[in-house]
């Protein structure tokens, strides 16, 4: 009994789904029928088929409401079936419609994706990275801040500040703890905290104000170039400060953040070694290995 109604639970099932796959191009009407064809019709037969009833339903031939609308059916019915790939899709939705999913899908991204501007996708989509990135950012960010205003460390240098700014006099009222609070959001905004691996949210470190920026970064760059070049190999002037530092910083692979904390004394002791010559670096790698085993 149970196998016997398997069957007629198939079938069933393929005729609900039936409708479900015509409905997604010329909704309950089958195409071919709007057009008064038959379903092996080549293109040829398609678009007389087409004129001849456009010159009997078109608006400006039959001002019927009726009429009209039947025409939109038939113009519908035209667009999908005088295109091979659409026609390819419809024509399968008909002979499979148990594989609704599908169908609707092909539909979709015939009708759809051509329309759409690649551009205005790619726009959208990068905006919408930066709108995560930036959001991402800034939790992290709060929480490292969060983190910080926990420590000893800032807590103690919020009693200095606020030590200093009131020359040591501390209030004895009732509200001491509430005005504790206010002055330490004052005082907090005083501080200025710097967190190693966190940094603040910036519009500028955006994906995709980095990608609007691009000619304007590549131009940079070349005129950057061209400076050095000039400047260095053409006039053979002397390195400045700062291009000696990034010379030495690239030299020994020290990221920025890390060359602003180092002192001053060490960076001028680096900097006058010459590091981004060969042999300069190659005597400052030896002097290092000779100290590394004399501390052993």
């Amino acid at each position: 009994m149970a196998a016997a109604a398997s069957p007629l639970l198939s079938l069933t099932f393929v005729l609900l789904l039936v409708p479900i796959s015509n409905a997604i191009y010329c909704d309950e009407d089958d195409c071919y029928d709007l057009l008064g064809i038959k379903q092996d019709a080549n293109a040829s037969e398609i678009k007389k088929a087409y004129y001849k009833l456009s010159l009997k339903h078109h608006p400006d031939k039959n001002p019927d409401p009726e009429s009209r609308k039947l025409f939109v059916k038939i113009a519908n019915a035209y667009e999908i079936l005088k295109d091979e790939s659409t026609r390819g899709q419809y024509d399968y939705a008909i002979a499979h419609p148990e594989e609704v999913f599908y169908n609707t899908a092909q539909y979709y991204r015939a009708y759809y994706g051509h329309k759409t501007d690649p551009r205005a996708v790619f726009i959208g989509l990068l905006l919408i990275i930066s709108a995560f990135q930036y959001i991402n950012q800034l939790t992290r960010y709060n929480k490292a801040i969060e983190t910080v205003k926990q420590t000893p460390a800032y807590k103690n240098r919020l009693k200095a500040l606020e030590f200093e700014r009131t020359g040591g006099i501390s209030s004895k009222k009732k509200g001491h703890k509430q005005m504790d609070k206010k002055v330490e959001e004052e005082l907090s905004n005083e501080v200025e905290l710097q967190i190693h691996g966190v940094e603040k949210p910036s519009m500028w470190s955006l994906y995709g104000v980095q990608f609007v920026l691009v000619p304007y970064s590549i131009g940079k760059v070349l005129s950057w170039e061209f400076c050095w070049f000039w400047r260095y190999r053409v006039k053979k002037l002397p390195y400045t400060w700062e291009d000696a530092c990034y010379l030495t910083r690239m030299s020994l692979k020290i990221p920025a953040n890390t060359w602003q904390n180092i002192d001053d004394y060490r960076k001028e002791n680096l900097v006058m070694k010459r590091l981004w010559e060969k042999s300069s670096m190659e005597r400052y790698i030896a002097e290092m290995r000779k100290e590394s085993k004399r501390r052993r």
